[in-house]
């Protein structure tokens, strides 16, 4: 299985999630809360000047309208994440995370 694919079953079995999206197109009716997510950048570890490590972030939103929901403490827990930031809009809360997978 691929790494993205893994990262998304990793993230569609978290507790309360209804669906996890990667890149969702703006005509996409998402059902909440859910998770959507993307590649956003990567890390090269080097050793002699060639590359050894490589490694990619996504940004990981969590959507929902509960704004105690359980679910990004959830996500934070994961390795290699660390929270962004916090911001509501059109009623929903959405909690922006980087992880490296």
């Amino acid at each position: 299985m691929g790494q993205r694919l893994d990262l998304h079953k990793i993230l569609t079995e978290i507790t309360g999630v209804a669906n996890a999206y990667f890149q969702p197109p703006s005509n996409l009716q998402m059902n909440y809360p859910c998770i959507v997510y993307s590649r956003d950048n990567a890390r090269s570890i080097f050793a002699d000047n060639s590359p050894y490590r490589y490694t990619q972030r996504y940004q990981v939103t969590v959507i929902d309208r509960d704004p105690d929901s359980e679910i990004p403490k959830q996500v934070a827990m994961l390795p290699l994440c660390l929270f962004n930031r916090h911001y509501t809009a059109d009623g929903l809360h959405h909690d922006v995370f980087s992880l490296y997978f």
